[in-house]
């Protein structure tokens, strides 16, 4: 996340303790309506509303239609951002639960119709270059330290090929693929590619806003063990492709793989 406007309605969303409760139930039982946030908090819904949509406004919750509901979701990358500016190089292990994340989003029994992660943020590109970004597979070798191969047609195989010994960590099918607006494809370890229990599926949303593309992240369907690691890798993954595509730097891989 930039300096300036943008940060400071982040530390200005988290000053409030009702919108720091909000997060927390978030936290606890990601992708509410709104009706559900109401419960308990003393509060109109006019009032919550005003909350939510200045959360909205700082990044730190993202919202998709299921139906005729809104849900609310925690978003953590703008939380990942400051962490990484102000926190990770002191590496201390009493602020464990800041560098994971994991306690942003988790939880156990979560509905299977919920996307199980969701992540938004705003990256100063255009959407040619953010999807370039993540169909190339030498751009993709440079924040990722994997090239996504694939031929990028409905249908195609697509792999999550390592840099360091050319080995392939995820596999999948391209499920839809709408350029340069909408991917999606599943994605499973290839000991599972033959399972599809196992398969969880992730889509990439691309929106143009003003100078910037608004790149929303879902994956879900996730294998319970899988859910701790894919949700502090994809927070991790997504600052570097923002780094990349605005600062010509991607984050180092000794951060990717902190």
């Amino acid at each position: 996340m930039p300096d300036g406007d943008d940060m400071a309605k982040v530390f200005k969303a988290l000053a409030d303790t009702t919108r720091r409760r909000l997060l927390d139930r978030l936290r606890a039982d990601n992708g509410q309506t709104l009706g559900a946030l109401c419960r308990d908090l003393g509060m109109t819904r006019q009032g919550i509303t005003q909350h939510l949509a200045l959360l909205e406004s700082a990044g730190l919750i993202a919202t998709v239609r299921h139906g005729r509901e809104k849900l609310h979701y925690l978003n953590p990358v703008p939380l990942h951002e400051i962490h990484r500016r102000w926190i990770a190089k002191f590496e201390l292990p009493d602020l464990d639960a800041l560098a994971t994340l994991k306690d942003d989003l988790e939880r156990e029994n979560r509905p299977m119709d919920k996307p199980r992660l969701l992540y938004v943020t705003y990256i100063a590109t255009t959407p040619e270059l953010l999807w370039t970004a993540l169909t190339d597979p030498e751009v993709t070798a440079r924040y990722w330290e994997h090239r996504n191969v694939s031929g990028w047609a409905k249908g195609d195989r697509w792999e999550h090929v390592r840099l360091t010994d050319g080995g392939v960590d995820v596999v999948g099918t391209i499920l839809e693929i709408d350029p340069p607006r909408r991917l999606s494809h599943d994605w499973a370890s290839p000991a599972d590619a033959d399972v599809p229990a196992r398969h969880s599926r992730v889509t990439f949303d691309l929106e143009p806003v003003g100078d910037a593309v608004r790149l929303t992240v879902t994956h879900e369907d996730l294998p319970a063990d899988q859910y701790e690691g894919t949700a502090q890798g994809w927070a991790k993954v997504l600052s570097s492709l923002k780094s990349l595509l605005e600062t010509g730097q991607p984050l180092p891989f000794s951060v990717l793989c902190s």
